[in-house]
């Protein structure tokens, strides 16, 4: 029975550990997105344009788990 709770107990923490990880990998990935997205929408050349538009792909969707992330931490401290 304590074998079984202790490997529980050690799986939920590295699972904690490893989701604050990911966490902290996608909030710094929608900051250095969106930096990229204001540099290039400030470009005249119409690549950049193109790239500021483009990079909407993927930051919508950061946005999201960093919205989740956020809602999370304020349950967490409430």
């Amino acid at each position: 029975m304590i074998s079984s709770v202790t490997t529980s107990t050690v799986s939920t923490i590295t699972s904690a550990a490893s989701i604050a990880a990911f966490g902290l990998v996608a909030t710094l990935t929608v900051i250095a997105f969106l930096v990229v997205k204001e540099l290039a929408s400030s470009g005249d050349d119409a690549r950049l344009q193109t790239l500021s538009r483009v990079l909407n792909i993927a930051i919508v969707p950061l946005l999201m788990v960093f919205v989740a992330i956020v809602a999370n931490k304020v349950v967490e401290v409430l």
